[in-house]
């Protein structure tokens, strides 16, 4: 049997229908990999497309199946925050790891105003995806529940609290903490200061009871004039730690919530004539590039941010995989951290 088209277009779905001699929905029930094909069907369609050198239409299988081959990542930040915090390049990484040998595209959104964010919710309303991760959320956050109430697979970077219904992939931020000020107190550091992140991160909260749990297991007084409330960023360290040496200039140690926040609190130490760690130690949290570039090499809590963003990855694949086989496959995973000791403390 011979097919007759125009020289130089690919073959349609028709044509190897008819180089197989069955219809159109026979082969692609084939394609998707259906039960309900005999063998002997099943051989004539693969060697006529073989033969036709027949590529499927990947988009027209998706649609017919009921799904997108896409994921957002979103991160509901500015850019300048996505480029400056090394947090946020491990976690797509991570990410990009685990997709690079699935068929899902990987599409990376920000939201940055209430507009952007009304408008990812129109697109994720219409399933123009078949899931989402979301990073870097905050308490008052609206999108993880919309993506409940839509049943969109999803899973969180983080928690927003300690009853978190959505999915979700985190480090143990408290215990992280509570070993790095438990390490600044074993260094015999008694004026133990910490800049947190912000407190409507559930992060944040979890960082500072850690911070705060050190301290009482050591008998310790917990002065409040020894916390500041920090941004994660390196501008909002250097202001925080300002706050604190206004307070309590006989501080002697600074534990902050983050590695960039770290690297603003060296700054202004060396601008105040102190010495890291003979007068304050400093440890930060993240063990990234800026950790070990910092003089001296910061000591640092480890999150592991690429095996996070890879953990997301399959969590969510897991998810969208059991809703198509009638299942609830949700999980949420807590990945272990440690101290990374250097010379800044």
């Amino acid at each position: 049997m011979t097919v007759s088209g125009r020289r130089g277009q690919r073959p349609t779905l028709e044509q190897v229908a008819a180089y197989a001699g069955v219809g159109r929905g026979t082969v692609s029930r084939v394609i998707n990999g259906a039960a309900n094909v005999s063998d002997q069907t099943r051989t004539a369609v693969q060697q006529a497309i073989a033969e036709l050198g027949y590529v499927p239409n990947r988009a027209a299988r998706a649609l017919a199946a009921g799904s997108t081959d896409a994921i957002a990542l979103v991160i509901p930040e500015a850019e300048t925050r996505l480029f400056a915090e090394p947090y946020f390049s491990g976690i797509i990484r991570g990410v990009s790891t685990e997709l690079a040998d699935t068929d899902m595209q990987l599409l990376l959104t920000l939201i940055r105003n209430p507009k952007e964010r009304d408008r990812f919710a129109q697109y994720v309303a219409a399933h123009r995806v078949d899931g989402v991760l979301l990073v870097s959320v905050h308490a008052d956050d609206p999108l993880p529940d919309l993506l409940e109430r839509i049943e969109m697979p999803a899973v969180l970077s983080g928690r927003r609290s300690g009853d978190e219904p959505v999915p979700y992939v985190d480090c143990d931020n408290t215990g992280g903490a509570q070993t790095a000020v438990e390490h600044l107190i074993g260094r015999g550091r008694r004026a133990v200061a910490t800049i947190t992140g912000p407190l409507d991160m559930y992060v944040a909260q979890c960082r500072l009871e850690g911070y705060r749990h050190a301290l009482r297991t050591a008998g310790l007084e917990e002065d409040e004039r020894l916390v500041a409330v920090g941004d994660f960023t390196e501008e909002g360290g250097r202001r925080a730690v300002r706050e604190l040496l206004s307070r309590r200039p006989d501080l002697d140690a600074v534990f902050c919530a983050s590695d960039v926040m770290a690297a603003g609190v060296r700054a202004v130490l060396r601008e105040s004539g102190r010495r890291v760690p003979e007068d304050v130690a400093l440890v930060g949290f993240d063990d990234s590039a800026v950790a070990r570039h910092m003089d001296p090499p910061l000591t640092s809590v480890r999150q592991p941010l690429e095996e996070m963003g890879r953990s997301m990855a399959r969590v969510l694949l897991e998810q969208i995989e059991g809703r198509k086989a009638g299942r609830d496959d949700r999980s949420s995973r807590v990945l272990p951290t440690e101290l990374i000791r250097r010379a800044s403390s």
